[in-house]
């Protein structure tokens, strides 16, 4: 690519240019053109004084996309080509192009940019206009940016159609794709609505899409959340009870105890929608996607977009991000291990700690406290300790844990995690303590009230509940989906399974919601270790926790027998009857056990299949699979192996989620593999699996955590919720003062 490109301006030339379809104005400054118009259409509903600007690459059908939106608004339309620059310069494009050069033409055409002005008006874009950032400024001012993004294969196809002459810009050793892959920099850089337009969509879609796009980012009103536990009735909430992305978002916890979830649901992509996606990069996809899930109003497209570049940048390996490899047979791995702690976990808290800093007041201090059995807290020490300065400031995270109840490697790594704003205490006692203590904390109105008037510090959770925490893990499940049709394994439409290691149905949740909103999922499989209540519930509808005790598997992520995320569900397939779920929910909270009806184990059904495997069974399938492929499964995705393959029908691919590397594990790794005699020592541990030269390389991030020194040093406290409270308050003096 030469260095002058971005200085060159993408203009078509056909052999046949058409005149304007409408009318042809020849005014000496276009700055009259709206006024002649805003003096005849003085109102118009949808956006006032404000312009609509579609912006787009040539091709994209702005400028007939833009007379329908105009037509339908019945207001005035502005094509930028015909009615600003002809007649700001008194010649054709194509004669300002000669007369200045292709370097020159893009600073001549910021310039009349600059020197226009309209209200109330539909305005159609050049192809180079987004690559003058002044020009751009200016334009944003009184105007909401509409990109029109049409997949470059399909912008190529309607150029040659159109029998484009010359493309200016273009030269020898630089394609066309080139150039209108380099613009889509300047694109995603300007725009506040972001309309997808696959394949061979009608203009006249293309404009509802445009109209019903700008609908919802002028009215917030329409997004907001409830409560799983709601006894609204179906009626609206108060308007000052009302709950937006950014109340949950720090708020984690429903007043009521239930969880919040999307009071109109999550939005549906059309085929043609997910279609567009399928040239996408991770991160491209995942844009989208948040996007459609977050109201511009609580975070901008701008701003979502830097915070998903930051998050799945430079802190993942793997360029593809969540790459799906195949593993046997019509079974492929959805690997989610190649963020920076090793687990599926980085997906969402490499995003929230930013999502969060954004969403909460700039008046307060916010202590992030945490309970954890395992991944989740070193997930959460690391992603926020990659805040910026400013931001680590006025946040910080204490990790709680059971002192003697992880693994060595990774109490080693949430010790190793540990930055200025980020620590771990170790607490005597088991989980449950933990998480009852923090859930205590919360409602000590008492304490928490002490704390906010002492220090102005308010206490904030990041635990699986919150609703920021499912919106990326739906994001790797599409995406998924889309790499096997990249890949030509299947055609977009043909159905897939997935089979998911499952505890807190959080993973699979997400994989459901990717259903919902259009991804051709026909059954997730819920795969559980010896803590196999959730195989019960789905076969039986009955979820039972009389008489059951946790059981220390290999498989720790998955040891749980309250699966929070599972309400959420629940209330899905009751048609959001709160009461219904309440009372389920009281049920189990004291008597230990709650049933569903018959109607609601159907529909349960027609999602879900589940199955559990052994200790033996998961050790073996790594053995097995390690012997016939060379891939280390970890005890997790071992889980899951087991179970699909003794539930898939193999009519259809199946995607088995691979949600932590084999080297989390271990001991059960060198146990299932018959390696040597399994050291104590973590870091030991890795230096043997890494020495074995036919395994795969440790995971890099885990294994520079361990060699960290010092990470034996972190503060150890007993059961005591006094003995909590003032390390709490010790680190807020520390931090904070």
């Amino acid at each position: 690519m030469l260095h002058v490109v971005p200085y060159q301006p993408l203009r078509l030339i056909t052999q046949n240019s058409l005149t304007s379809m409408c009318f042809k104005l020849m005014l000496s400054r276009p700055v009259a053109f709206a006024q002649i118009w805003k003096s005849r259409f003085s109102s118009h509903s949808l956006v006032g004084n404000k312009n609509i600007i579609l912006m787009g690459p040539p091709g994209a059908g702005k400028t007939t996309v833009g007379r329908i939106v105009g037509q339908k608004l019945d207001c005035p339309v502005i094509d930028i080509d015909d009615d600003v620059l002809e007649t700001t310069w008194n010649m054709s494009v194509s004669e300002k192009l000669q007369d200045v050069g292709n370097e020159q033409f893009l600073e001549e055409e910021g310039k009349a940019l600059l020197k226009f002005s309209a209200s109330g008006s539909v305005i159609s874009l050049t192809g180079s206009n987004p690559m003058h950032s002044a020009g751009m400024q200016h334009m944003k001012k009184n105007g909401i940016v509409v990109y029109l993004d049409v997949p470059t294969t399909v912008i190529m196809s309607r150029l040659k159609s159109m029998k484009v002459d010359r493309i200016v810009g273009q030269s020898p050793g630089i394609s066309l794709k080139d150039i209108l892959q380099f613009r889509k920099q300047f694109y995603k850089r300007w725009y506040d609505i972001h309309v997808l337009c696959g394949g061979d969509i009608a203009a006249e879609v293309v404009a509802e899409k445009v109209l019903d796009a700008v609908k919802r980012y002028q009215n917030s009103e329409l997004e907001t959340f409830i409560s799983t536990r709601s006894s609204r009735s179906g009626k609206s909430m108060e308007k000052d009870s009302r709950k937006y992305f950014s109340d949950v978002v720090t708020e984690g916890l429903a007043p009521d105890g239930g969880l919040f979830v999307p009071e109109r649901g999550l939005p549906e992509f059309t085929a043609g929608e997910w279609q567009s996606l399928i040239e996408a990069t991770y991160i491209e996809r995942a844009q989208v996607i948040l996007e459609r899930c977050v109201h511009p109003a609580d975070i901008p497209a701008s701003k979502l977009a830097e915070i998903i570049g930051t998050a799945y940048g430079e802190n993942f390996t793997c360029s593809k991000i969540a790459p799906v490899r195949h593993l046997a047979g019509n079974q492929f791995l959805l690997e989610l291990f190649h963020g920076p702690t090793a687990s599926f976990k980085d997906f969402a808290l490499q995003m929230v700690p930013h999502i969060f800093a954004y969403c909460i007041p700039r008046s307060c201090n916010y202590l992030v406290l945490v309970a954890t059995s395992g991944d989740t807290g070193s997930a959460v020490l690391d992603g926020f300790s990659r805040l910026h300065d400013t931001d680590k400031q006025r946040i910080a995270v204490m990790n709680f844990f059971p002192e003697d109840g992880v693994s060595p490697i990774q109490k080693s790594q949430m010790i190793g995690c540990q930055k200025e704003n980020a620590w771990s205490v170790g607490v005597k006692s088991d989980f449950d303590f933990c998480q009852t203590a923090i859930k205590q904390i919360f409602t000590n109105s008492d304490y928490t009230g002490f704390l906010t008037v002492e220090y102005g510090t308010a206490l904030a959770a990041a635990n699986s509940i919150n609703w920021a925490r499912l919106l990326p893990q739906i994001v790797y499940h599409a995406s998924a989906y889309l790499d096997l049709v990249h890949q030509d394994i299947i055609p977009f439409g043909s159905p897939v399974d997935v089979c998911i290691p499952t505890g807190n149905f959080g993973n699979i949740l997400a994989a459901l919601y990717a259903k919902m909103m259009g991804i051709p999922i026909r059954k997730c499989i819920c795969a559980s270790n010896e803590n196999n209540v959730l195989t019960d519930f789905v076969r039986t509808g009955v979820y039972d926790l009389r008489g059951r005790k946790l059981i220390p598997t290999f498989s720790p992520a998955v040891d749980i027998l309250k699966s929070s995320n599972l309400e959420r569900y629940l209330h899905l397939i009751a048609n959001e009857d709160g009461q219904l779920v309440t009372q389920l929910y009281n049920q189990l909270e004291n008597q230990g056990h709650f049933q569903l009806r018959k109607d609601l184990l159907e529909k349960l059904q027609q999602d879900l299949v589940a199955g559990w495997c052994s200790e033996e069974d998961c050790l073996a399938a790594i053995h097995s699979v390690y012997s016939t492929t060379g891939y280390i499964l970890d005890t997790h995705t071992a889980v899951a192996k087991v179970v699909a393959d003794r539930l898939q029908d193999r009519t259809c691919p199946i995607i088995i989620s691979s949600t932590a590397h084999y080297s989390k594990c271990a001991p059960a790794i060198l146990r299932a593999l018959r390696i040597a005699e399994i050291k104590q020592n973590p870091l030991s541990q890795l230096h043997l699996l890494s020495s074995y030269s036919p395994l795969p390389p440790v995971h890099w991030g885990l294994l520079e955590t361990l060699k960290k020194k010092g990470n034996e040093d972190h503060q150890v406290c007993a059961a005591d919720m006094g003995m909590l409270m003032s390390h709490i308050e010790t680190l807020i003096q520390n931090h904070f003062m």
